[in-house]
């Protein structure tokens, strides 16, 4: 193996940004080396994708599915077959990987994530609760161990972009740019009959059905809020949101003198995966260019707090900070599973959080520890409030 390739380790390798992140590579060739993959239940699609790339290590993290993922790869002696969350956070900490892609969905992705920073590796961050839920600890600890926290999120890497060269220039505000959803405009009233099938219809982006409810309740841009804060130092004034429904502006900065800069491009993830992967390089691609000629105009608007009361939540648990962010996510976790199997309404979501949030004991400088045991606390708390 050639000393220059980048040895990446994929953490959530079968789902939306995993498969995509595959994409990236695959069209650099000479660049990359897959070290290791992951997913939770696709075991498919995980055998493919070791076949093709042939890491060390792969893991299955649904225990059930280990005999179908040992036996599919037994004829490929040189990739582990491993299963269950500790074989996941050892893999994320093997000394084989230059970076991980965190690329899991939600609060799984927490433990895997301080194992690969404890390790010394740089973190392409896609799993946003990671931040939400731990990031004063997470941050401290990639100071502690002079690791770098590349932001995957499209909003957060257009931040990150914008920031490049500005190290000595204090940051006024950022504001993050949110597509509103499928739902954009629509009344509380409206929002009562909202289907499944409805939420799952984003108009801009192709995203796993976690994500793509969050981001039709504004969750999504709330996490976003929580994870801008730890990622950039920020005050919690400091951070502002705007609808901008074409999704090109992808974030601003905006600095002492006034000036704004923001990050444009079409609403593909390969292009924030590609950038915190060849991190500092801007490697070149075929993506599909944007064209102003394409988008004459691009029109901005409040974020409606009032009717999508998500985002709200999410700006008073980062103001309350300490373990409210963990209740948040972890609340809205379980809400937002109830809703895909149709067991509660869009609008019961997000008072099946604020209830959780009035509930679960409040901690105001909690440990790793702390977090485990706030999170299955919330979790217990929030089901049964969706089994009412």
């Amino acid at each position: 193996m050639s000393s220059s390739l980048k040895r990446v380790t994929l953490l959530g390798s079968t789902g939306s940004i995993g498969t995509q992140a595959l994409d990236v590579l695959r069209a650099q060739p000479g660049r990359f080396a897959v070290t290791a993959l992951s997913a939770q239940s696709n075991a498919e699609l995980l055998v493919a994708q070791a076949r093709e790339f042939r890491p060390a290590a792969v893991v299955i993290g649904d225990e059930g599915k280990y005999p179908e993922v040992k036996s599919a790869l037994a004829g490929q002696p040189e990739t582990e077959v491993l299963t269950g969350a500790a074989a996941l956070a050892d893999v994320a900490g093997r000394e084989d990987a230059d970076i991980v892609l965190t690329a899991m969905v939600g609060y799984a992705g927490l433990l895997p994530t301080v194992r690969a920073i404890r390790a010394g590796k740089d973190i392409a961050l896609a799993n946003k609760e990671t931040l939400v839920v731990a990031g004063q600890l997470i941050t401290e600890l990639v100071k502690q161990h002079g690791v770098r926290l590349l932001p995957v999120d499209s909003e957060h890497s257009a931040i990150f972009q914008c920031l490049v060269g500005e190290e000595r220039n204090p940051i006024e505000k950022i504001i993050l740019t949110a597509s509103g959803g499928p739902f954009r405009g629509r009344s509380r009233a409206e929002l009562a009959q909202v289907t499944k099938a409805q939420a799952l219809k984003h108009p801009n982006w192709d995203m796993g059905a976690k994500i793509t409810i969050d981001s039709a309740s504004l969750m999504n841009k709330g996490l976003e809020v929580i994870e801008a804060k730890w990622l950039f130092g920020l005050q919690n004034d400091q951070i502002d949101v705007v609808v901008h429904p074409q999704s090109i502006i992808h974030s601003l900065v905006q600095f002492q003198d006034g000036s704004l800069k923001a990050q444009l491009g079409l609403p593909d993830m390969k292009l924030p995966i590609q950038y915190a992967l060849g991190y500092p390089q801007r490697l070149a691609n075929e993506f599909p260019r944007f064209s102003f000629l394409d988008y004459p105009q691009l029109t901005f608007e409040p974020a409606d707090t009032s009717t999508f009361r998500n985002l709200a939540l999410a700006f008073e648990a980062m103001r309350q900070a300490g373990n409210a962010p963990c209740v948040l996510n972890a609340a809205n976790e379980v809400a937002v599973a109830a809703f895909l199997r149709e067991k509660i309404g869009f609008l019961q979501m997000s008072e099946v959080v604020e209830t959780t949030l009035a509930r679960v004991s409040y901690l105001a400088a909690p440990t790793l520890d702390d977090y485990v045991q706030t999170d299955a606390e919330t979790r217990r708390i929030a089901q049964e409030l969706v089994r009412l």
